[in-house]
């Protein structure tokens, strides 16, 4: 699988900002339904975020829906992870993943439905 590439993780201080890129040299991701994961240190991984190939559906996990927002600028061929109001529970890597075609809401939320990831980029939130 073709990986992808994340950026844009840092260190804020709670209730800061921090918008996440992800994107790919290999191909372009509007043809694919994509999400954003995370894992903190010790935990498993968790489904953060998702939207479909035509940015129509748009899910969020109940954890930071309200304060994050997946785009994707088929222009630039980017995926956009916009984190607002961060909170102390939110430090953790971010992954992007990508799955070609559309999936249903159920399947963008599972992690075995997507066949690229990245590295993963590092969040982390101070008091």
């Amino acid at each position: 699988a073709q990986p992808l590439v994340e950026s844009g993780g840092g260190s804020v201080q709670a209730g800061g900002s921090l918008r996440l890129s992800c994107t790919t040299p290999y191909y372009e991701i509007k043809q694919y339904s994509m999400g954003w994961f995370r894992q903190a240190l010790g935990k498993e991984r968790e489904w953060v975020a998702g939207i479909d190939p035509r940015s129509k559906i748009t899910i969020y996990s109940d954890s930071v829906k309200g304060r994050f927002i997946i785009s994707r600028d088929k222009d630039q061929n980017k995926l956009y992870l916009e984190m607002r109001e961060l909170k102390l529970e939110d430090p953790a890597m971010y992954y992007c993943a990508a799955r070609f075609g559309i999936l249903a809401s159920g399947e963008l939320i599972q992690s075995g439905e997507y066949y690229n990831w990245g590295q993963g980029t590092q969040v982390t939130v101070s008091s």
